[in-house]
């Protein structure tokens, strides 16, 4: 991008064209009467006049004086106008203003302007439709009305021009451009990337007391760093950075605190030195410092301020600090777990490339956890996990619960099968309870391990905790006596909490335990309303209980149309047995209805 721009006076800058202005209606702020006198003057007495009003505090009364000192050539003049610009002092705070009048300093040679342009092209510098026009005073309010609706817009960085510009400062001398050069050749294109220069450059820069010098020197010096007088070395350059509140210097020397590595270990100092950064926006230093508060080595243990910095760092684009952020949330520990937020933060993470997290999403897809149940995301996100391992695609429509067609279509055979399992194992055994409910129906159903029924009940009493799909399986599993004694009150318990949460099969489930008396005493009327919300959730068991409960005999009063209604609904759905019933005309004598929990 080209940084050159129009330096034509507008109208009336000129000293000759000025009208006199009588000294007893001259503006007194500022020198009124003094500064058209000195305006005709040298440009050089001008620039010293509008130096000592900024100095006074008359920001806006010295802007036309730097103006016309830096339109007769002096780069001072332009190079203190651009930062009036840049900074908001005395005129509306414009970038473009200010990169047009740091360009022609810079090109007057001002050393200072070089090394500040070339920290603006490699951030990058505004268009340059906002740079150009022959009238500076009429940009300025153009900007200031475009800024009101839209803002200056952003280019992408300038390298080329950084370069130029940061070695044309270096060259002259000056620190800041010459810890900018040496930032670019060493992260700047792969062509022009030269560490040695760098090192010797940013050497240079701190000898000069750099604060920038200092951190590159340190960081360059600490991949050279062979015995312990050179990490104190770096310990000291990045010390002198860290006091000028550089934040990546104060996260560095945070860690080498931590680890006594060039200082003396200091646990209590490094979080110290991690909050400071983590204050200032570095987002690692964010991520560090909200791990030690919820583990307690930062000294004390605060799971809510620790969540907090892991938030700050996950928006900051920080993908393992969103994964934690999604295990936090999906396991027990110290804030109760909420998996809707889990999977939230799993998904972030997940599109930044996390594979954990991808896994941990898709483990909650599966189960429906938290989030909607989606079989082709969650197969989607588990293929992304495996980096293209996986890559059969399922047959027909599965339900989204039922792990083992889903891993028979998905994971790319046995090998692919294993892997899940060993992932959903060493996942659950961490506390992640959607992991551990998915390790225990590998387990029930042998897909990736050995079918083992009684270590399936241990891991889906685990994930019970947490997951209403463990629950309603664990009940089964109690009123089956599969893995575990039958106990029917148990089962009845754990129906009752899945049916709470809502799922659809657990309310069937435990209606059919109070009506039949299962587990404890009967209640046909709780019966009927849980298979009713079972059954407007498109349970069709439900259904067919329900036209049974109509039919009589069952402690309600019998309803003959209701018993119609809903074994009609049934059958449609394709249950097999509602038809029946319909066919043989049992809904004029009765039925019992079939277990729904088998």
């Amino acid at each position: 991008m080209s940084l050159a721009a129009s330096t034509t006076a507008g109208a009336g800058d000129s000293p000759a064209r000025r009208p006199v202005v009588p000294f007893d209606t001259a503006p007194r702020r500022g020198g009124g009467a003094l500064d058209w006198l000195i305006s005709i003057a040298s440009p050089s007495a001008v620039l010293r006049r509008a130096i000592r009003l900024g100095k006074r505090g008359h920001a806006a009364a010295a802007l036309p004086l730097l103006r016309r000192a830096a339109n007769a050539g002096l780069g001072e003049a332009a190079y203190r106008l651009a930062r009036c610009y840049l900074e908001g002092v005395g005129a509306p705070a414009s970038r473009s203003e200010g990169t047009r009048w740091l360009q022609q300093a810079a090109e007057a040679e001002h050393v200072p302007a070089q090394a500040l342009l070339a920290t603006i092209c490699l951030h990058g510098v505004v268009r340059p439709e906002d740079t150009a026009s022959p009238d500076a005073a009429q940009t300025a309010n153009r900007l200031t009305a475009n800024r009101l609706f839209a803002g200056e817009r952003a280019a992408p960085p300038d390298v080329a021009a950084a370069a130029h510009w940061a070695q044309r400062a270096a060259e002259a001398g000056s620190p800041d451009g010459q810890a900018v050069y040496a930032y670019l050749l060493t992260n700047g294109p792969a062509a022009t990337r030269d560490l040695e220069a760098a090192h010797d450059w940013y050497q240079r820069a701190a000898a000069s007391g750099n604060p920038q010098g200092h951190l590159g020197y340190a960081m360059s010096l600490a991949a050279r760093a062979a015995d312990d007088t050179a990490r104190r070395e770096v310990a000291e350059h990045l010390r002198h950075a860290a006091a000028a509140e550089l934040p990546t210097a104060n996260y560095l020397l945070g860690a080498l605190t931590e680890q006594g590595v060039g200082v003396a270990a200091d646990a209590e100092q490094a979080f110290a030195l991690y909050r400071r950064a983590a204050e200032r926006g570095h987002r690692t230093a964010q991520f560090r410092l909200g791990l030690a508060l919820l583990d307690g080595s930062a000294g004390t243990t605060d799971p809510v301020e620790g969540e907090s910095w892991l938030r700050r760092a996950a928006l900051a684009g920080d993908a393992e600090a969103s994964a934690r952020l999604g295990d936090l949330y999906a396991r027990t520990g110290t804030l109760p777990p909420n998996h809707a937020e889990a999977a939230l933060w799993y998904r972030r993470a997940a599109d930044l490339g996390h594979k954990p997290a991808a896994r941990a999403l898709a483990s909650l897809l599966l189960t429906g956890t938290g989030i909607p149940r989606d079989t082709a995301e969650a197969l989607r996100r588990l293929r992304a996990a495996a980096a293209g391992e996986v890559t059969a695609a399922p047959n027909g429509e599965l339900r989204p619960r039922d792990l083992a067609a889903l891993v028979t279509g998905a994971a790319g055979g046995a090998e692919g099968q294993a892997r899940l399992a060993q992932w959903f194992e060493e996942a659950g055994a961490a506390g992640d309870l959607v992991a551990a409910f998915n390790y225990g129906m590998c387990l029930v159903r042998g897909l990736g391990v050995d079918r083992d029924e009684q270590q399936a009940a241990q891991w889906l009493r685990r994930a019970a905790d947490g997951i209403p799909d463990a629950q309603y399986a664990y009940a089964r599993m109690l009123a089956e006596g599969r893995g575990v004694t039958a106990d029917f009150a148990e089962a009845r318990l754990w129906l009752d909490r899945a049916a709470t949460a809502g799922l659809a099969e657990a309310q069937a489930g435990l209606a059919e335990m109070l009506l039949n008396g299962r587990g404890g005493p009967r209640d046909p009327e709780a019966a009927r309303a849980l298979f009713e919300k079972a059954a407007i959730a498109g349970h069709t068991g439900a259904m067919f209980a329900l036209g049974a409960l109509h039919a009589g005999g069952h402690g309600l009063p019998p309803d003959l149309a209701q018993a119609q209604r809903w074994w009609q609904q049934a059958a449609d759905r394709g249950h097999g047995y509602a038809r029946v019933m319909l066919a043989r005309g049992h809904v004029k004598r009765g039925c019992r209805p079939t277990k729904i929990l088998h």
